[in-house]
């Protein structure tokens, strides 16, 4: 609990028990700073997240440097991490992503598409469906090897050059994904336009194309300040798998009306008022990010951490 023990603690009915945060800010986060932090700083990050009791933290991308070179050290990064006991999924663009990956014994892997063609043009080089074509052997590969398999599905509410994108449209994607065999699915709010009747009406797209709630995870940016109740949309729906950066680290760096994504500390704020349990020290995370805003050179724009660590000075 944070100071004075707050929040209170009043559970709404119909929700989750428990909520699995998958936490993206080594990764999704990390990508997206002008500075390229050390790799020994990332791996300090990633042990202090974990030591915070989240279990989940995507911990890089074996993209091609030229791409994102802020991870271009994934190859020295993960050797250093190993040993946690979280899981540490990794982002792999194609097959040779793959290799590399599964070379140093990852075993979590993600592959990251789009719901629409200007997005799968800008961030890919492809077409959607080219992109998926690619996509199709890396995860049966990855299935081979024993490997759990996310899709990112990104633009799902929205598209800076497209405007609103078709909800069947994002369920195509979806379902095409799914039948490759991922396990589960990472809806992407990408230019964080979603509001919580969106939400819903695509949770229940999904539901009657075939796609339960308890293999989707949802991503929200909080461009408009909907993160938040977008993801209680959610829950209500019965998602359990929220997506979240420590800090609020992040945005997009290919959609630059994207601003950062859901802060992990203002998530727990809100599930530990709600009563779900998260497993998650929120102190000791808002140290974490305290600590990572200080190599960052900037404060956190998480609403919580601030308020936190304001509290502590």
């Amino acid at each position: 609990m944070s100071a004075d023990g707050l929040p209170m603690v009043v559970p709404a009915q119909d929700l989750p028990q428990r909520v699995r945060i998958h936490e993206v800010g080594a990764r999704d986060g990390l990508q997206n700073e002008k500075m390229t932090v050390p790799t020994e700083i990332k791996a300090e990050f990633i042990r202090r997240l974990a030591d915070s009791g989240l279990t989940t933290i995507e911990a890089t991308s074996f993209v091609h440097p030229k791409w994102v070179p802020q991870l271009a050290d994934a190859e020295q990064l993960y050797p250093l991490i190993g040993d946690l006991g979280a899981e540490l999924p990794v982002l792999v663009p194609n097959q040779r992503g793959l290799d590399r990956a599964l070379a140093l014994g990852a075993r979590r892997i993600a592959v990251f598409a789009s719901a629409t063609e200007s997005f799968a043009k800008a961030n890919l080089n492809r077409t959607v469906d080219e992109s998926l074509a690619v996509f199709d052997p890396v995860v049966r590969q990855a299935k081979d090897a024993g490997g759990h398999v996310r899709g990112y599905v990104s633009m799902c509410f929205g598209d800076p050059w497209e405007g609103a994108v078709p909800l069947h449209q994002v369920a195509r994607v979806c379902k095409a994904l799914m039948d490759m065999g991922c396990d589960e699915l990472s809806l992407g709010d990408t230019i964080g336009v979603a509001t919580p009747g969106h939400v819903l009406e695509l949770l229940s797209l999904l539901n009657e194309e075939g796609v339960p709630a308890n293999v989707i995870g949802v991503h929200f940016h909080d461009t408009y300040g909907q993160a938040l109740a977008n993801t209680y949309a959610a829950l209500e729906h019965g998602v359990t798998t929220i997506d979240a950066s420590a800090g609020g680290l992040g945005g997009c760096p290919y959609a630059k009306s994207a601003t950062g994504n859901l802060a992990t500390e203002d998530l727990v704020w809100m599930l530990q008022g709600l009563g779900i349990d998260t497993g998650v020290d929120l102190g000791r995370l808002v140290a974490t990010s305290v600590w990572m805003a200080a190599h960052l050179g900037r404060p956190s724009p998480s609403r919580t951490v601030r308020a936190l660590s304001h509290k502590e000075q």
